[in-house]
């Protein structure tokens, strides 16, 4: 990424997300905005892209009105965007493929990828310098959800080091999603892997150390990807377009400002956290190259997640790259901010 120059949440209402309220209205229907509901998996500091998207008005700029509801999980996010209480949803895309095999019809399909790094860091009780991840053989780790893109990645990183994850340490995996710093604040585990900002938090308690990035070292990961349905992707084009150009203008943003001006602007999202607090994990994230310049899903980076599922034995097929990612809006997306693509 280059440096400066390359360098809240809403109550869940199930009558708010009734399908009445989308439809191909926009700007051009008098002004009024299209309402379309988002269901992010998590409320994280590591997708700032589209909370300044959201803060800088540019979905508004687009003729569209976001309700954004945090599913707290991949597998609830899906089956919101299922249902249908959802338009879109945010995951990890490693749910789309096993939707996709598990036979659903209907399936969900990938149409802009915004991560391209894991945001989770490994933790431990006492600073390490020299951290080398042998340093995890015979030792308790509080670890993610089985099958889920934390805990994969984590055990992707694991395989590179030739350590294996079933044998040669113990991850305790009974700690449910966003409760494992809570869990080793409280004397459990000897490492935990952790998003922001509970990573940081843990170092501001001085409860832990951030020992490593899961990021960094597993190199570039399709991590998060926005989806629909591929009904209503063909039935409300516009709409998807409409959408993937207001999270385009985030990706610019980033790109274009530093992490303190990006803490600044995303501030209300997350009113618990303080600007320095904020901007340290931007900082984090922004060292990483986590974010992407444009949104379009590349093939290869496909590819890169069938391996390391076939790899943590959940993906006994493969599935084609050509039913589950849609390029069009992304490749469109970028090619109004001048990639000519």
């Amino acid at each position: 990424m280059k440096k400066y120059l390359k360098t809240a949440l809403l109550a869940f209402s199930l009558t708010a997300m009734a399908l009445s309220g989308c439809g191909n209205k926009g700007q051009g229907d008098g002004g009024k905005l299209t309402r379309v509901t988002l269901n992010e998996v998590a409320h994280s500091i590591f997708y700032a892209p589209m909370y300044v998207a959201l803060e800088e008005g540019y979905f508004e700029e687009e003729g569209l009105e976001v309700q954004l509801v945090t599913g707290f999980g991949a597998d609830k996010t899906m089956t919101a965007v299922l249902t249908g209480e959802a338009d879109i949803g945010f995951m990890g895309s490693e749910t789309t493929i096993y939707t996709y095999a598990g036979g659903t019809e209907d399936y969900v399909v990938n149409f802009a990828q915004l991560t391209q790094r894991a945001g989770n860091f490994l933790v431990a009780r006492e600073p390490i310098p020299d951290f080398t991840w042998d340093m995890l053989v015979g030792k308790n780790v509080l670890g993610g959800r089985a099958g889920g893109m934390p805990e994969m990645v984590f055990e992707y990183i694991l395989r590179k080091h030739s350590i294996d994850p079933a044998a040669d340490l113990q991850i305790d995996q009974s700690i449910d999603f966003g409760s494992t710093a809570a869990a080793f604040s409280g004397g459990q585990g000897e490492f935990t892997v952790e998003f922001e900002p509970h990573a940081t938090s843990l170092e501001e308690k001085g409860d832990g150390y951030v020992v490593a990035s899961l990021g960094e070292e597993s190199g570039y990961v399709p991590y998060t990807a926005f989806s629909a349905k591929k009904s209503y992707i063909e039935a409300h084009g516009e709409v998807i377009q409409s959408f993937t150009n207001a999270l385009q203008k985030g990706m610019d943003y980033v790109q274009s400002h530093s992490p303190e001006e990006i803490a600044e602007v995303i501030a209300p999202q997350f009113e618990g956290t303080g600007k320095e607090t904020l901007t340290t994990i931007i900082q984090r994230y922004y060292d990483q190259d986590t974010w992407k310049e444009n949104l379009i899903f590349e093939e290869d980076a496909f590819t890169l997640l069938q391996n390391i599922l076939e790899d943590s034995g959940v993906l006994e097929k493969r599935v084609p790259y050509g039913d589950l990612v849609n390029t069009d809006f992304a490749r469109k997306a970028a090619g109004e901010k001048g990639d000519g693509q």
